[in-house]
């Protein structure tokens, strides 16, 4: 049975201080099983362009065909992307994004002014096409970044709450950013582009392993179990428990010494040893 990787990206597979691949074996690894016949997708709330500009060319310098079944799902799963085949390097091909998720420019103008004010902290990510994400500064010290978190959240639900847009928008703080994003929005809606993409080209897989570092991507791997799917989930959250899920859950708790990203390679290290690729 063929196995499809669902992945987050930030804190998994890209390190949430060097914003990169920072682990040398996640790359080749992500490769070989995509040769192998596994589809790989990105499912995250990175817009496009990261993944264009940092994900994609760390797995072409680690030898990815232009033809491999990687596909990039972004802004959770408003913005989505196949590789384009026929170039002699991997890019991306054609990227499309539901426009009907975006916010209305009242809402980028506010929240983008309240940014402005916290720019020794964080700053507007303009990459983005569907929602608004404000992200901590690569040189703030996280502990000084998520202390202001909050009063910043605060100030962006008032202005939501003011311009009456709380049954459309919703505030979604991670560890190094502030998302507002459409309430349609979400990881199952990437998992569902996901298939989409997938079945474009291919059988979609009935056996899946997804990755996560936030509560909210369980919803991906509950999407796939959903549909009658085996999935196996690693949570590789910095701290709570598993919630009551129909579906395997591999809790590995980040340390001192193990990140992340270092947690998750270890598990696509061991799937590659398991497909033979």
């Amino acid at each position: 049975m063929t196995l499809g990787l669902l992945l987050d990206v930030d804190g998994p597979l890209a390190s949430t201080v060097t914003r990169t691949l920072r682990v040398p074996s996640i790359a080749p690894d992500l490769v070989a099983l995509a040769h192998a016949g596994a589809p790989v997708v990105f499912n995250t709330g990175r817009s496009h362009a990261f993944l264009v500009e940092r994900v994609i060319p760390a797995l072409a310098d680690a030898g990815l065909r232009a033809d491999a079944p990687v596909w990039g799902v972004g802004e959770k799963g408003a913005t989505w992307f196949a590789l384009d085949a026929s170039a002699e390097t991997p890019r991306a091909g054609q990227v499309h994004a539901d426009e009907a998720l975006r916010p209305p420019q009242e809402l980028l103008d506010a929240i983008r002014a309240l940014a402005e004010r916290e720019r020794d902290l964080m700053f507007w990510d303009d990459t983005k096409r569907t929602m608004i994400s404000v992200e901590q500064n690569v040189d703030t010290a996280n502990a000084d970044y998520l202390a202001a978190q909050p009063a910043f959240v605060a100030a962006c639900q008032a202005v939501i709450d003011e311009l009456g847009l709380a049954s459309d928008f919703h505030i979604v703080p991670t560890i190094i950013s502030v998302d507002i994003e459409h309430v349609t929005a979400g990881k199952a809606l990437g998992a569902e582009r996901a298939l989409g993409l997938i079945e474009e080209r291919m059988a979609a897989p009935r056996r899946w392993f997804t990755a996560g570092d936030s509560p909210s991507d369980y919803d991906m791997a509950a999407w796939l179990h959903a549909r009658g799917d085996e999935v196996v989930h690693l949570d590789v959250r910095p701290a709570g428990g598993v919630p009551a899920v129909g579906f395997e859950v591999i809790r590995d708790i980040p340390t001192a010494e193990r990140a992340e990203d270092d947690l998750t390679a270890a598990h696509l290290t061991r799937l590659r040893g398991d497909l033979g690729a």
